[in-house]
């Protein structure tokens, strides 16, 4: 495959993807799923937004044994002192390729910028550049809002997402994945809306949809959605595997 303008993106489960670029593997909040075996020689980054189940599991650290070129970036919620490692059972060899940040930061690992910002959750969100390309990783950073809330927490809500989006308005990104869940109800596509309106993204990943995928029709069949329903890539059990 020519990688020179690609992107291969592979869906595992839930808001994990692992995306290859022509030098690298990164693989965003796995916490359970079918991975590929890596190309080992490409370098590899494992991300974790934070330390909620559903996206954060320890085998990660197991990947590390197998793979030798493999760095963990991690936010800074997750964060392990030296005894709890030791319980887990996280070799030292492994701990050495621990990295933790927090939010609102910007660093370089090797040719890989990360810059985070503030998730509306736990955590922080990603923007990846690397090999030319630029990704975003939303984490749990979404426009929650929720049937039944005060309208002191929905005002709060709001204005926490809004002041993170404002952060990245009319940044450009090759790739995005974001939240659009169902639990919402009918605000299920509010804080996806939102952020396809103030970027400028070539392609869209809904993740965080917990198995219910019919919400990604739903918002395409959507009038919202007409500026930007054809960068909306539809994922599902049987679509995983993507070349962009």
């Amino acid at each position: 495959m020519d990688y020179e303008n690609k992107l291969k993106v592979q869906y595992i489960y839930h808001s994990c993807f692992l995306i290859e670029t022509e030098n690298t593997i990164l693989i965003f909040d796995y916490f359970k799923g079918t991975l590929p075996d890596f190309d080992d020689k490409k370098k590899i980054y494992v991300f974790a937004s934070h330390k909620h189940h559903d996206h954060f599991s320890f085998d990660i650290f197991k990947w590390g044994e197998k793979y030798q070129d493999i760095t963990y970036i991690l936010s800074k919620d997750i964060k392990m002192n030296e005894n709890y490692m030791n319980r887990k059972g996280i070799p030292a060899q492994i701990r050495k390729k621990i990295y933790y940040i927090g939010k609102e930061e910007a660093t370089l690992f090797d040719k890989v910028k990360v810059e985070t910002l503030t998730s509306t959750d736990e955590g922080v969100a990603f923007l990846v550049t690397v090999d030319g390309k630029s990704i975003y990783h939303a984490g749990d950073l979404n426009w929650w809002s929720w049937i039944g809330e005060t309208e002191e927490e929905a005002v709060d809500r709001e204005r926490r997402f809004i002041r993170e989006m404002e952060k990245i308005q009319g940044r450009s990104f090759n790739i995005a994945f974001v939240p659009l869940d169902p639990r919402q109800e009918e605000r299920f596509f509010w804080g996806f809306d939102y952020f396809m309106r103030v970027t400028e993204t070539e392609a869209v990943f809904p993740m965080h949809c917990w198995g219910d995928y019919s919400v990604i029709t739903t918002l395409k069949e959507m009038g919202c959605a007409k500026g930007y329903k054809e960068k909306i890539v539809e994922i599902n059990r049987e679509n995983m595997s993507f070349v962009l």
